[in-house]
């Protein structure tokens, strides 16, 4: 990525007014939008769901949605991107928080539709899938669904231990493991043999 000076408090006024025009009529259309990289903005998203700026929470959750309406993810870099602008901001883990899911339906009908912490939702499928990694050193979960244009949600600690109770074990690429079904297709866990050792 292109090194340019840091983006200056006052220029973040550009970025909230763009925003706020682009969405509008719905949704803003980042991933058609490809503006020059203007730098880098002193904004990071923490793995809990909380967006800083300049160090400080922002606690005004309509403008932390309007943010969240125009991130795009290019490469393993995270952007705001207006029609005019792209900037660079951190995400320590995923730019979105799975807070709470629904659940219609049972068995091989069962449909799973998440919920971000930002008002987003998302139905689990092929196109948004559910992943699972685990920590090298602990074996810790770390799971995700995708919610819109290669942006994921890391889905909270209750809410997976939600997933688990509605889980399923069945044959995967050859093997048995525990995992979620949702709109037809099948999102592994854990292998079912460690699952029950």
């Amino acid at each position: 990525m292109q090194k340019m000076p840091p983006i200056k408090k006052e220029n973040t006024d550009s970025i909230v007014q763009a925003a706020t025009k682009a969405s509008k009529k719905g949704p803003p259309p980042v991933h058609l939008w490809n503006p020059p990289f203007c730098g880098d903005l002193d904004m990071r998203i923490a793995r809990d769901g909380t967006w800083y700026y300049l160090g400080s929470p922002i606690g005004r959750a309509p403008l932390v949605k309007l943010f969240s309406s125009i991130i795009r993810k290019d490469g393993d870099n995270y952007f705001l991107v207006t029609p005019a602008e792209k900037i660079g901001i951190k995400v320590d883990d995923a730019p979105f928080l799975a807070t709470d899911f629904d659940v219609k339906n049972q068995g091989h009908n069962q449909v799973i539709e998440f919920h971000t912490h930002v008002g987003d939702s998302a139905l689990a499928s092929i196109n948004n899938p559910i992943r699972v990694t685990r920590d090298l050193k602990t074996g810790e979960p770390s799971p995700y669904v995708l919610i819109r244009n290669n942006l994921e949600a890391l889905i909270d600690r209750k809410s997976f231990y939600r997933l688990v109770e509605i889980g399923t074990t069945q044959h995967f690429e050859g093997s048995r493991w525990f995992g979620v079904r949702s709109s037809g297709a099948f999102f592994p866990i854990i292998p079912a043999i460690e699952l029950e050792s």
